[in-house]
């Protein structure tokens, strides 16, 4: 049963498993513009899924990637949320992290439902971290139970780094 603050939830979609190919996806980054998968073509990706950026949890786990991972070779991260593209921006500047790529999937959630993260309830996006090798195959994933927890930020970063 996954929860959010004690009281479960539900999702849309179909969730993902390590060794799939991640399902491609049209999210809006901060300047309005399209972002697709093929953006990042060649990188190692780590998407980091978080309900909303401007929750401690979220802020947080947002900072400690982009922060920890800031000079891994050929790697980007990536969070994703159905926060609007503007909030994105103003938390990014607020940060610090002017060059953090957020994108949002508030338009039709289609991100959420491809990779089994939509809440029913909520229309949010569950908490959740991928990392893709360079040709979008997931090495590792992480789907958190509680949306109030923190992923294992080692396991994803040591993941990351595993990547060849």
């Amino acid at each position: 049963m996954t929860t959010i603050k004690g009281k479960p939830i539900t999702f849309a979609g179909t969730k993902l498993k390590v060794g799939d190919i991640a399902p491609d996806f049209v999210l809006t980054a901060t300047d309005l513009s399209k972002k697709s998968l093929a953006d990042f073509a060649g990188k190692k990706k780590v998407i980091s899924v978080v309900p909303s950026i401007d929750t401690s949890v979220c802020d947080a786990q947002t900072r400690r990637f982009n922060q920890e991972l800031a000079n891994t070779d050929n790697t980007v991260v990536i969070t994703v949320s159905v926060d609007l593209p503007f909030a994105q921006a103003r938390w990014c500047g607020a940060a610090g992290l002017n060059d953090a790529v957020t994108l949002s999937d508030y338009y039709d959630h289609s991100f959420g439902k491809a990779y089994g993260l939509l809440i029913n309830e909520l229309h949010l996006l569950g908490r959740a971290v991928f990392v893709l090798d360079e040709n979008n195959k997931i090495t590792y994933l992480e789907y958190l139970d509680e949306m109030g927890n923190h992923p294992n930020y080692e396991a994803a970063i040591a993941a990351v780094k595993a990547v060849k």
